[in-house]
């Protein structure tokens, strides 16, 4: 029987740590009042929002004192490589104001169009020339935004 490596986990997590990861958020379907289950499948969202660039990128460990919490698993930053890589993306308020949020995806290798401006963190799906790839797809409960709601999301992708 053949085992895929910590190490080799680490390269593929090396590799997504070095490329611009995105944020896409969607309306997904509005009849989904209780998640669907994702499909492992899925290249892209139903119904896209806007791209937020990320903004804290890097690798994580796992740690039960560590100040990363997500999904009841707690995490410490790491220096060092690991199979692990922390994403945190933090919204404006004025992103997608008033829509409601029921599906993210983290996305690398994400490309504009040509009226996108450099250091640009926030683009609207009619200004992405490619999604890119999904990464990790995640269908959740309506969230509605509000005014004077900055939404802030965090992930650990685990290889």
């Amino acid at each position: 029987m053949s085992i895929f490596t910590f190490n080799g986990r680490t390269l593929l997590a090396r590799s997504v740590a070095q490329t611009p990861l995105y944020l896409a958020w969607g309306r997904g379907d509005g009849n989904w009042q209780t998640p669907p289950s994702e499909p492992i499948s899925a290249a892209h969202l139903a119904d896209p929002l806007g791209y937020r660039k990320v903004k804290v990128q890097g690798f994580c460990e796992p740690h039960e004192q560590g100040d990363i919490e997500v999904q009841g698993a707690r995490y410490r930053h790491s220096a060092e490589p690991t199979r692990h890589v922390y994403c945190q993306f933090v919204f404006d308020f004025a992103d997608a104001q008033g829509e409601t949020i029921r599906e993210l995806g983290i996305f690398s290798g994400t490309t504009f169009t040509a009226d996108v401006a450099a250091g640009q963190v926030y683009v609207p799906p009619e200004q992405v020339a490619s999604s890119g790839t999904l990464l990790l797809l995640d269908h959740r409960a309506p969230l509605v935004r509000e005014p004077g709601v900055r939404e802030s999301f965090e992930f650990v992708m685990s290889f």
